[in-house]
């Protein structure tokens, strides 16, 4: 398998990886999620070798639908997460944004 096929493969799974997170985040199915993240951080791995210049029309338009759907997958999480928010607060009786609790005798040590 030559280089250029090997990354239109990776982008490929990519793909099919995303759409997969994207079931799993409307299921709220928290393993799949998890495995997804992995999934696609492994799949990072992979692309950081391949260089812009080495990619040709094919490989750039799985990459441009890989950028999308990555985007429409986090606007998903970032609006999961704001109705968490809303349902917290109003549970607690509070509309505030989440806010950081006081940290109580814990030291942390800065490198």
């Amino acid at each position: 398998m030559t280089r250029k096929q090997q990354t239109l493969a990776t982008l490929q799974q990519m793909l099919a990886l995303l759409q997969g997170e994207r079931q799993a985040l409307a299921a709220l199915d928290l393993d799949r999620i998890v495995a997804c993240t992995n999934g696609k951080l492994d799949l990072c791995a992979k692309l950081d070798v391949v260089e812009q210049e080495s990619l040709d029309e094919e490989c750039l338009g799985v990459l441009d639908a890989v950028r999308r759907l990555n985007e429409i997958n986090r606007r998903l999480r970032n609006l999961i997460a704001s109705n968490v928010q809303n349902r917290l607060g109003a549970l607690a009786g509070s509309s505030e944004p989440y806010a950081a609790l006081p940290r109580q005798g814990i030291s942390v040590a800065l490198a």
